[in-house]
């Protein structure tokens, strides 16, 4: 299948990428090669490319930079989806796009998850604008997919793991005050692309959630992680009122993978058992990568 990732410089783009291209022939761009809140941008891309699949991950993700960029939030996470939409339809090919917990508010008793067919109720400007992207490729493309995930990191670019891991190195015996009061699952964007690869071989639309088993505070996933890179820390536990942000932050984002569940081609495990995959894997490198930031 010609398979064409949108967005293919970021943490999920790139292991798409590495898991795709095992079996597909797989066509990547980010910016400044494609401008999704263009149409012309698209057209062109596609014209060039001509896949049978577009796998969206392009994405504004500055959750609190999008409360003062609105502008470009609405433009890249709401627009922008619609109008890929629009052209996947143009051209017969079916579109994955990928979307966040963030569409909830978060107000509902942890544990208890959210599911697919749940209310929405975005509260940031970042959650509105990627709600607006999904209705914008629902009505646009009803055949399409839309995978809400949480939680992202890899071994590549930024994410919450690898900034823990900076703070612990830079100094091991400093108090770091991180969340304990916000819920979710840590989810690798290495299981989420081999995710997407099963979910190819079924007829699945609409909405489905894609993260991983089981739930942990921030501060409890730092820990976690931290303790099996064995590195050294004196991190503490706050709340969210003790680390006030611009933007809101669901206190729960924990979601249920219903519809995979329904269908049984989940390959989800605990995010605990892919904390100590990535660990093993690229565990060195992580080290490295952080020590060279410092």
């Amino acid at each position: 299948m010609k398979i064409l990732i949108v967005g293919s410089g970021g943490q999920l783009g790139l292991d798409c990428t590495i898991v795709l291209a095992e079996h597909h022939e797989v066509a990547g761009v980010d910016v400044p090669q494609i401008d999704i809140g263009d149409g012309a941008s698209i057209a062109r891309v596609l014209a060039e490319t001509e896949p049978e699949l577009i796998i969206n991950c392009a994405a504004y993700t500055a959750v609190d930079g999008c409360e003062t960029n609105q502008e470009t939030a609405y433009r890249i996470n709401g627009e922008g989806p619609r109008l890929l939409a629009e052209a996947a339809v143009e051209r017969g090919c079916r579109l994955i796009h990928i979307s966040t917990d963030y569409v909830f508010d978060g107000m509902r008793p942890v544990p208890q998850p959210y599911l697919e067919h749940d209310p929405v109720n975005p509260l940031s400007v970042y959650g509105k604008s990627k709600l607006m992207g999904e209705q914008g490729v629902a009505e646009t493309a009803p055949d399409s997919l839309i995978l809400r995930t949480a939680w992202l990191y890899s071994a590549h670019g930024a994410n919450f793991l690898k900034t823990m891991l900076r703070l612990a190195l830079s100094d091991p015996k400093r108090n770091f005050t991180i969340v304990d009061d916000q819920y979710g699952s840590l989810t690798w964007s290495h299981t989420l692309a081999r995710q997407i690869e099963r979910i190819l071989d079924t007829d699945l639309t609409g909405i489905v959630h894609t993260t991983s088993q089981g739930y942990s505070t921030w501060y409890e996933a730092a820990c976690y992680f931290l303790g099996q890179m064995e590195v050294p820390h004196a991190f503490v536990p706050c709340t969210t009122r003790d680390y006030p942000t611009p933007a809101h932050r669901p206190a729960n984002s924990i979601l249920q993978n219903a519809v995979l569940e329904k269908a049984n081609c989940s390959v989800f495990e605990h995010w605990q058992d892919d904390v100590d995959r990535i660990v093993a894997a690229h565990g060195s490198e992580l080290i490295r990568q952080a020590k060279a930031l410092l």
